[in-house]
C-alpha cells in the first residue's frame, strides 16, 4: 500500500478560505499523479448531497477542471441513499460534467474483493457478532473493469455512529459497498455498542475497513484520500469574517495515500466536533436542514449524536420541516414502519426471529441507533408529508412543527444553551457537525 501524506494542515482555530484550499489540493493532486506514474483515467468518489457541507463538491469541481481528459468518472458514494437528481448535482458539483456521473447500485452493481473470516470478525468485535464480512466495492473500481489509474476519495471526517469517525475506508466499503457489507458493518457497530464507538478513530468497524483495504488493495486503483474537518464558527468569528451566524469553517485539510491523513484528521475532528459537556441536557432542540434531511434514516443523527448528553427523563425535540419518509430505500422504509425504533434488546431479538429483518441488518442497526433506549422522549415535528399517525407508529412522539417553531425560533436561537420562556434548553442547528456527550458517559462508554 502506497503511504505518503501531501497535506497535513489544520487547527481548531483555522478558517481556511477557498483560495488556500484550492492551492493545497491542486498541489497535492499534481504530486500524487506524478507519484503513481500512470497516465490513465481518474475516478472521483465524493459523498452525495447529504454531505454537502463537506466541501467535497468544491474539490470535485477543481479536480474535474484540472484533470480534463483524464477524468474518467464521478461516482458519488451513495451507500443506501437516494440517487442525486440533476439539480442536486449542479448545486453540489458546479461545472463538473454531468455525463461523467455514475449512480451506485448497492444491491446489484458491486464486486467482491475477498472476505474477512468469521473468526477474525468475532475477535475484533469482542464477540459481539459471529459472521464473516465481504470486502465489497462498486464493480467499476476493479482494476480489470474500470481501468482507472487513481481513485480520488473526498469527504469529511466527523464523529459517526457506525464507524466511530466517518470517511477513509468507509467511503469505499459503505459508500460504494454492497448490501451484505453495509448490513454487516452497521450491525457490528450496533451490536458492539454505539456509545463505545462514536467519536473514536479505532473501533471494530474501522478495523473491518482497514483490513478490507489491506487485503483488497491489489484489485483496485491506489486511493488518494482528501479529508476535511469542518466546524461551526463562533458568533465572534462569524462577525469578524463578515459571515452569517452559525456559518461553517474548514478547520483542516489532510491529503495522502495510506492511513496517516485519516489519523491526523480524526485527532482534529475530536477537538473540533466532539463536545464534552459538564452537565446533562433536560431539553434539546435539533434542527434538520431541509436540503440535507428528508428521511429519519439521515435525520436520526439528531438522536444518536445527542443521546449521550440527554438526561434520563429528558426530551429531544426534532424540527424536521422536509421530512418525507423514514428510509432512503423503500424496502428499508417498509421495515422501519413494520418494527419501529425500539431498544437494542428488542431489535436484536427481532433480528434473530424475523427472517426479513435478519436479512436486512443495516435496517436493524438503524432501528437501534434511533432509539432512546426508553431513557428520554423523542418528539419529531415534521412538515406536511409525514402524519402524526406515522410518527407515532414507529415509536416517536409527535409535535406540531408550526407551534414548536413559534416557541423555538431557529433564527434567534444560539448554538448551545438558551433560555426560552424561562426554560433552559440546548439547541443544535445541525447534528451532522458533531457529537455531544456528558463527560462521564463519554469517558466511561
Amino acid at each position: 500500500m502506497l503511504e505518503k501524506t501531501y497535506v497535513s494542515y489544520g487547527a481548531a482555530d483555522k478558517d481556511l478560505d477557498n483560495q488556500e484550499l484550492d492551492g493545497l489540493f491542486s498541489d497535492a493532486l499534481s504530486k500524487a499523479l506524478a507519484d503513481i506514474k500512470d497516465s490513465g483515467k481518474v475516478i472521483i468518489l465524493p459523498p452525495d448531497i447529504t454531505r454537502f457541507h463537506s466541501k467535497a463538491g468544491f474539490f470535485t469541481e477543481i479536480a474535474s477542471n484540472r484533470l480534463k481528459d483524464r477524468l474518467g468518472a464521478v461516482l458519488p458514494a451513495l451507500g443506501t441513499h437516494m440517487a442525486m437528481d440533476d439539480a442536486e448535482i449542479t448545486r453540489m458539483f458546479g461545472s463538473t460534467p454531468k455525463d461523467k456521473f455514475l449512480v451506485h447500485d448497492w444491491r446489484n452493481g458491486i464486486t467482491e474483493l475477498g472476505r474477512l473470516e468469521a473468526s477474525w470478525v468475532e475477535k475484533v468485535s469482542e464477540g459481539a457478532v459471529k459472521y464473516d464480512w465481504p470486502i465489497q466495492v462498486n464493480k467499476v473500481l476493479r482494476k480489470d473493469s474500470g481501468n482507472f489509474s487513481l481513485a480520488l476519495s473526498i469527504g469529511q471526517v466527523v464523529p459517526h455512529e457506525v464507524a466511530g469517525m466517518a470517511n477513509h475506508g468507509k467511503n469505499l466499503f459503505v459508500g460504494t459497498g454492497g448490501k451484505e457489507a453495509i448490513d454487516k458493518s452497521h450491525f457490528t457497530g450496533a451490536a458492539y455498542g454505539m456509545e463505545k464507538i462514536m467519536g473514536r478513530a479505532d473501533t471494530p468497524v474501522r478495523a473491518l475497513f482497514d483490513e478490507g483495504l489491506r487485503r483488497g488493495e491489489k484489485d483496485i486503483p491506489p486511493v488518494l484520500w482528501v479529508l476535511t474537518v469542518i466546524g461551526a464558527r463562533s458568533e465572534s468569528e462569524a462577525a469578524a469574517k463578515g459571515k452569517e451566524r452559525g456559518s461553517l469553517a474548514v478547520r483542516g485539510l489532510y491529503i495522502g495515500f495510506g492511513r496517516e491523513c485519516f489519523e491526523k484528521a480524526s485527532v482534529l475532528s475530536q477537538e473540533v466536533n466532539v463536545n464534552i459537556m459538564d452537565e446533562t441536557v433536560n431539553k434539546a432542540v435539533v434542527y434538520l436542514e431541509p436540503e440535507e434531511f428528508r428521511t429519519t434514516w439521515l435525520g436520526n443523527k439528531a438522536v444518536y449524536r445527542t443521546r449521550m448528553v440527554i438526561a434520563d427523563g429528558g426530551e429531544l425535540i426534532i424540527l424536521a420541516p422536509a421530512l418525507e419518509r423514514f428510509g432512503e430505500d423503500l424496502g428499508i422504509d417498509a421495515l422501519i414502519r413494520k418494527h419501529g425504533y425500539r431498544p437494542a434488546k428488542e431489535i436484536l431479538a427481532k433480528a434473530a426471529s424475523d427472517a426479513e429483518l435478519g436479512g436486512n441488518l443495516s435496517a436493524a442497526a438503524h432501528l437501534i441507533h434511533g432509539s432512546s433506549e426508553n431513557r428520554f422522549t423523542i418528539r419529531y415535528c415534521p412538515g406536511k408529508k409525514v402524519t402524526k399517525q406515522e410518527i407515532e407508529s414507529v415509536g416517536f412522539e409527535w409535535g406540531d412543527l408550526n407551534a414548536m417553531q413559534e416557541i423555538y425560533d431557529i433564527n434567534t436561537l444560539a448554538s448551545g444553551w438558551n433560555t426560552v420562556r424561562n426554560e433552559k434548553i440546548f439547541f443544535v442547528p445541525n447534528p451532522a457537525l458533531g457529537l455531544w456527550a456528558e463527560k462521564n458517559r463519554f469517558i466511561n462508554s
